[in-house]
C-alpha cells in the first residue's frame, strides 16, 4: 500500500509527524517530486491557482485523501472528476478563523473610521479631522455563518454592536441566537449597517450579492467581502458604489488579482486588500496542527477531519 504524502512545506517543519509515511515537498513551483501515481495523501499548495492545484490530480491514481489548506475548495473542484472513486476531500476548517476574523474587523473599523483617508492625508501632510461612524450601536449581518463567521462574531462582541444577525444555507440555533436560512436575506438586509460575506463560493452563492441584494442594503451601509470575489457581482457593485449610496471593503475581488486600470481600484467608498485574510503568522501553527493530526489519523486508519465530500459517492 502506497504511503507517500505530498505537502507544500518542508516536512522537517512539521513536529510530531508520524513515522511510516514518505513525505515529498511540492508547492507547485517545482517539477513533481516523484511519480504522482505513488501519492496517497495530497496536501494542495496554498494560495496557488486552480491550474497548479489540479495539475497532478489526473495522475494520482493511488491517492486516498486530498487536503486543502483553505476553507474553500473551489480551486480543486475542476480536478475532482479526475480522481479515483472513494477519495476523501478535506478542507482546512478552523485554520483561518483567527486571521480572517481579524482582517474582517480591520476592514470594518478602517472603513467606518476613515483610515484610508487619514493615510492619504498623512502622505499630503493634511490634518483631516471630523466625525466618523463608529462600529458601536451598528447592526451587523454575517452571511455564511460557519466557523469563521462565529469567530467574527466573537470579535464583534466587545465593540458594543446593536445586534448581530446570522445567515447560513439552512436555519439552526446557536448559543448566541438563531441562524437564519439564506432565503431570509431579503428581510434582513434592509436592517444591516454592515454586511459581512464569508460564504463558500458555490453555484448557489456565485453572484449572490447582485443587483437585487445590493439594492436592499440600507443607505450608507458597508459591504465587507472576505469570502470569494465571485460571491459579489462586480458590475452591480460598481453601479451602487458610483452613486455613493453604499460602501465596500473587499479582501477578494472578481477578477482576482484585480488588474491595473480596473474601475474598482478608484470606485468611491471602497477599500481593497489583496486577499490577505488567511496568510498571517497565525496560519502555519494552525495548519501544522491540522496536518499532523490528519497524518496520524491516516496512518492509524481513523476517520479524517473536515471531510467535505468523497469522490464517486
Amino acid at each position: 500500500m502506497t504511503s507517500e504524502v505530498w505537502l507544500p512545506f518542508d516536512p522537517a517543519d512539521l513536529d510530531g509527524r508520524p513515522e511510516g509515511l514518505t513525505y515529498r515537498f511540492w508547492d507547485g513551483e517545482q517539477d513533481f517530486p516523484a511519480d504522482p501515481a505513488d501519492c496517497a495523501f495530497y496536501v494542495v499548495p496554498y494560495m496557488k491557482s486552480s491550474e497548479i492545484s489540479v495539475r497532478p490530480m489526473a495522475e494520482m491514481t493511488s491517492v486516498r485523501v486530498v487536503q486543502t489548506l483553505s476553507a474553500g475548495i473551489d480551486h480543486v473542484q475542476p480536478g475532482l472528476g479526475l480522481l479515483p472513486t472513494g477519495v476523501q476531500l478535506c478542507n482546512a476548517r478552523g485554520v483561518h478563523d483567527a486571521s480572517t476574523a481579524e482582517l474582517t474587523l480591520t476592514l470594518i473599523l478602517s472603513s467606518l473610521r476613515g483610515i484610508p483617508e487619514f493615510v492619504r492625508g498623512q502622505e499630503r501632510e493634511e490634518w483631516r479631522s471630523g466625525f466618523r461612524p463608529a462600529l458601536a450601536d451598528k447592526s451587523v449581518l454575517i452571511v455564511g455563518y460557519g466557523s469563521v463567521g462565529a469567530a467574527i462574531e466573537d470579535r464583534l462582541a466587545p465593540f458594543e454592536v446593536a445586534r448581530v444577525a446570522r445567515v447560513a444555507r439552512s436555519a439552526r440555533e446557536t448559543e448566541r441566537g438563531p441562524v437564519h436560512p439564506i432565503t431570509a436575506l431579503p428581510e434582513l438586509l434592509p436592517d444591516a449597517d454592515v454586511v459581512v460575506l464569508i460564504t463558500p463560493l458555490t453555484e448557489q452563492t456565485r453572484g449572490l450579492a447582485g443587483a437585487d441584494f445590493l439594492s436592499r442594503m440600507k443607505d450608507g451601509a458597508l459591504l465587507v467581502n472576505v469570502a470569494r470575489g465571485g460571491v459579489v457581482d462586480t458590475k452591480a457593485l460598481l453601479a451602487e458604489l458610483e452613486t455613493g449610496r453604499i460602501r465596500a471593503a473587499l479582501d477578494v475581488t472578481d477578477p482576482e488579482p484585480l488588474p491595473k486600470g480596473h474601475p474598482l481600484w478608484h470606485a468611491p467608498g471602497v477599500l481593497i486588500s489583496p486577499h490577505v485574510g488567511g496568510p498571517t503568522s497565525a496560519f502555519f501553527p494552525r495548519a501544522e496542527r491540522l496536518l499532523v493530526d490528519q497524518f496520524h489519523r491516516f496512518v492509524n486508519r481513523e476517520p479524517m477531519r473536515n471531510v467535505v465530500l468523497t469522490t464517486g459517492a
